[in-house]
């Protein structure tokens, strides 16, 4: 093993069909029109020194270094900003231009630290590099006079040097080593698009700022890493690499976070993980990052993480450290106890979103023939099933349509119920840019979230609904089209049902659903949804991206299929730039869907009363499945304290912060006889457990992921477990406890098993990924290299459905007592529950939940920001610290779910999916008001948890 060396062709790649011939030093390239000449040298295997220059941004020409002499033209230009043309003649080495980066690269070293053996970067110095390229062998001008080196000059103070500044909790910035390169400020600009850095000063004075000559951690900079990325010198530096070392191998693996599913190279020393570099050939992300994958994996190592097996005879007893074996036969004798006395259908168990795609089917496995019942259930349908169901009744599939690439073909961007820049960031990214060369944007979004107006950003239209109005809004945007006749007939006519159609059609043109009414009902203004409609119609290529502001409503299925409608009637499927895409939160949410994690479908969404789906299964397996749907998460809480349910197996989620009404979900569990917590850390959930089976992190095992764009990622072993077993070996051993006869020697045998049952996945082996590096399914015979683009002759239902989108007001109302409606979100630092990223340095930008309010609420209620508040709901109340804003509107507060102390959920009622049971987290009728203390409820909860959280062996031992 090595280090996985990608090349840098200095500029990025053309995109041009049209080819050109030139000679470089004498051999022939053809390139596309438009390539660089330093590009098209580097792709005949000339490497031309470079400093400014990397493929990552745009080419600059300022370094100076990367000079050429071309046949009939006067002068030195720079290879970088050239463009090749047909019949061109390049000399990289003459006499000449050796001179002239031999002078160059002096005036770079006569101001810059000579400490190279000491340096972090020795070893991966580009400046370095280049100094030896060459042939650099003296510094004739000295390191006397004006500099940025030494803090002093001759005794007296050097006001031209700065100090190191290493507030950023992950990198620090050296201006010392600085050669203003711009590669760091063209990398905020270019590829995260935060414009955070800049160059102060001109000439000798020059220098890179964070924002208004800020320190990092005061400044606008998101820490994405892409400066740290860019940056050739040692300026900007990891920490990790400053005290471990560089890395001496790598290995590509997926990040765990959200749904965008980046590539990472893990870079190692030993068995010790120095960093994560975004993988310039990962095809979600393109060699971007956020602050979440690119540094937030210290959870891996935490003094909180669980290694051993614990187990307890109650929930009031302090944990004891058991070994596996223990651990495993104990489980499987309470499960078969509890079937035994209070029959089959008493146990089930839950899927992570967070696993693999063969650890998440082996526990849908275990449930179906180790459990015999279908009670199994996952997060993702707390989050997303109303995409599988309204995608599926419209389209015929359950996923998005789009690759993440469609976007740099998109001409009108649709953003419903998201925040891309907080919850998909490196996506997000991939959008603003897009949106900079002038894409047109559209929000519909209670709170006015960044990607609204950011830099050289700004919406041409932010429709602020009121929460729970989505249905209403969407279809009075269909409205429109339709009744200005902005619909694509042609599209219809040949794609879709044209009598639904004309059916859904009467139905949207109703004066109910017009922009006036809505606009009343929705607190928006009726042209600006009058002007947003206009402008999908009529815009080009059309994209909607939506999020859980879509789903997590009582009629979350309801808007997924106004969604789709309206995508259908403007003709925005099938293409690149168009389509419907869900940006799934977590990185497997997508897979645990496609693995049948739900209670009424089996693997790849076929129902479990389908005969011919369970002879699949039965056959191989070698039992009768359940035709009958088990139980969903809150059928089984329900279950559970009527007396009938009394076991549960949870993998890798943590139901008791993340769903809704917590006191519901904690009466639930506390009534069970055998809860089973498998994960990294003693989770909320796991304040009410009986067994503790110790995870694995990503960094631990092989397996895959599937991200939002249906794109299978190889997740890579880049160390051993340090619980001694990976995720998927757990669950098989709780398997054989249980008398089943498993015996898979690695995850590439799951997913044979998968690829052989699943019809989507059937040409998916570990072998066809390594050879394609990632495939979106379907990927089968018909489809062997994947999908990218789905519905592009035609639905996979055959034609497109128009469904009829009735509004229904939920009954979660506001009144006087709870006038203010709560809706919930995500932060960028901060990751779901927060139990990886609240155990990093990612707490330094979110150490609490706050309370977003609008001044003239806040005023009101006489509150000042920073103040405590008491946020009170049909359902509980908890307190938090206020944050006053106008990003949420009047009559509207918002926060996040991140900290178990806050609990955000004991506020979030029972009201869910009419189709699909999501739970209802964006609408809830509360009330705020002045505290002085926690609840109640949360020092009952907080003693609780103290409590339960109890070691015996580490007692002992103090």
């Amino acid at each position: 093993m090595g280090l996985i060396q990608e090349i840098d062709y200095g500029t990025p790649a053309s995109t041009s069909e049209k080819q050109v011939t030139l000679t470089v030093d004498g051999f022939t390239v053809t390139v596309p029109e438009g390539t660089s000449i330093m590009r098209a040298s580097m792709e005949a295997g000339i490497a031309i020194p470079k400093l400014c220059a990397t493929d990552m941004v745009d080419a600059f020409g300022s370094c100076r270094l990367c000079l050429v002499e071309i046949d009939g033209r006067n002068g030195t230009p720079s290879s970088c900003t050239t463009p090749v043309a047909p019949g061109m003649v390049v000399h990289t080495q003459t006499g000449r231009l050796k001179d002239i980066r031999r002078g160059v690269m002096e005036l770079y070293i006569s101001d810059h630290p000579l400490d190279c053996l000491t340096c972090a970067a020795n070893g991966d110095c580009e400046l370095q590099t280049q100094a030896g390229v060459v042939g650099l062998r003296d510094v004739r001008y000295g390191y006397e006079g004006d500099n940025h080196v030494f803090k002093k000059n001759d005794g007296a103070e050097n006001f031209k040097w700065m100090a190191k500044d290493e507030s950023n909790p992950y990198f620090t910035y050296d201006p010392s080593k600085c050669i203003v390169c711009s590669r760091c400020v063209r990398a905020c600009e270019e590829v995260q698009g935060t414009f955070a850095l800049t160059i102060e000063g001109r000439g000798f004075e020059s220098r890179v700022s964070p924002g208004m000559h800020q320190l990092f951690i005061d400044s606008e900079c998101v820490s994405c890493g892409a400066c740290v990325q860019a940056c050739p010198t040692a300026t900007l530096s990891e920490k990790s690499v400053i005290k471990i070392g560089q890395p001496e191998h790598s290995v590509v693996t997926t990040c765990a976070y959200c749904g965008v599913g980046c590539s990472f190279k893990a870079e190692m020393r030993g068995d010790e993980l120095v960093r994560m570099v975004p993988y310039k050939d990962g095809k979600a992300n393109r060699g971007h990052s956020c602050v979440k994958g690119r540094f937030a994996y210290g959870y891996s190592t935490h003094k909180e993480r669980i290694l051993n097996p614990m187990i307890r005879e109650k929930v009031t007893d302090p944990w004891r450290e058991v070994s596996w074996e223990e651990a495993l036969t104990h489980t499987a004798n309470e499960f078969r106890r509890i079937q035994y006395q209070y029959g089959r259908t008493s146990i089930g168990g839950i899927t992570s979103s967070r696993c693999t795609n063969e650890e998440t089917y082996l526990v849908q496995k275990l449930i179906r023939q180790g459990f015999r019942n279908n009670n199994v259930d996952t997060c993702a349908r707390v989050c997303h099933s109303p995409t599988g169901y309204g995608l599926g009744q419209t389209f015929g599939t359950s996923a998005g349509t789009q690759d993440f690439d469609s976007i740099e073909q998109t001409d009108v961007v649709m953003i419903i119920g998201a925040n891309p820049t907080d919850a998909h960031p490196v996506f997000a990214s991939r959008m603003k840019k897009r949106l900079r060369k002038g894409a047109k944007l559209i929000v519909l979004d209670p709170r006015r979230t960044d990607i609204v107006r950011s830099a050289h950003i700004e919406a041409q239209h932010h429709l602020p609904l009121k929460p729970g109005t989505n249905v209403a809004v969407v279809t009075a945007l269909a409205h429109v089209i339709v009744t200005e006749g902005l619909f694509d007939e042609a599209f219809i006519r040949e794609r879709c049902d044209w009598d639904e159609f004309q059916d859904w059609a009467s139905f949207v043109a109703l004066p109910e659903n017009s922009p006036e009414v809505v606009g009343q009902l929705a607190n928006v203004d009726p042209e600006e949804i009058r002007s947003a409609a206009r402008l999908f119609a009529t815009g080009g290529n059309g994209a909607i991206y939506y999020g859980l502001g879509v789903t997590e409503h009582s009629q979350g299925s309801t808007t997924v299929i106004a969604i789709a409608n309206l995508a259908m009637a403007t003709g925005n499927i099938g293409r690149p730039g168009v389509g419907v895409n869900p940006l799934r939160g977590q990185n497997n949410v997508q897979g645990s869907c496609d693995m049948g994690s739900f209670p009424h479908e089996l693997p790849g969404y076929r129902h479990v009363s389908g005969d011919a789906v369970r002879d699949i299964y039965e056959s191989l397996w070698g039992v009768k499945l359940d035709d009958e749907p088990g139980l969903r998460i809150p059928n089984m809480l329900d279950a559970a304290v009527d007396g009938s349910f009394k076991g549960l197996y949870v993998q890798g989620e943590d139901i008791l912060q993340s769903d809704p009404d917590t006191k519901h979900v904690a009466a639930g569990l506390a009534a069970m006889e055998c809860v089973v917590v498998h994960d990294l850390f003693l989770n909320e959930t796991a304040n009410y457990a009986h067994v503790f089976l110790p995870g694995s992190t990503f960094l631990e095992k092989d397996g895959t992921f599937t991200n939002a764009e249906r794109r299978i990622n190889r997740v890579r072993k880049v160390m051993a477990p340090k619980n001694g077993l990976a995720d998927w070996e757990v669950t098989q051993k709780l398997a054989q406890a249980m008398g089943l006869a498993w015996n898979y020697q690695h995850p590439s045998e799951i997913m044979d098993e998968i690829a052989r049952t699943t019809p989507s996945f059937a040409k998916v082996s570990y072998d066809y990924l390594e050879k394609m590096g990632s495939v979106q399914w379907p990927c089968n015979e018909q489809a062997p290299e994947g999908t990218p683009i789905m519905h592009i002759s035609g639905f996979v239902r055959g034609k497109g459905k128009f469904i009829r989108t009735e509004y229904v007001a939920t009954d979660e109302r506001t009144g006087p007592r709870f006038p203010l409606l709560l809706t919930t979100g995500r932060i960028l630092s901060q990751y779901n529950v927060g139990a990886q990223t609240r155990r990093t340095d990612n707490v330094m930008w979110h150490s609490e939940d706050r309370l977003e309010i609008h001044p003239h609420d806040a005023e009101n209620r006489g509150l000042r920001d920073g103040d405590w508040v008491r946020l009170t709901s049909r359902s509980g109340e908890t307190t938090l610290r206020a944050l006053i804003t106008d990003k949420v509107s009047p009559g509207v507060v918002y926060t996040t779910f991140h900290h178990p102390d806050t609990q955000a959920n004991v506020i979030t009622t029972d009201f869910s999916d009419w189709a699909t049971n999501c739970p209802e987290y964006k609408v809830t009728a509360v009330q705020v008001g002045a505290s002085n203390g926690p609840s109640e409820w949360q020092l009952d909860y907080d003693e609780q948890a103290r409590n339960s959280r109890r070691i015996a062996t580490l007692e002992a031992a103090e």
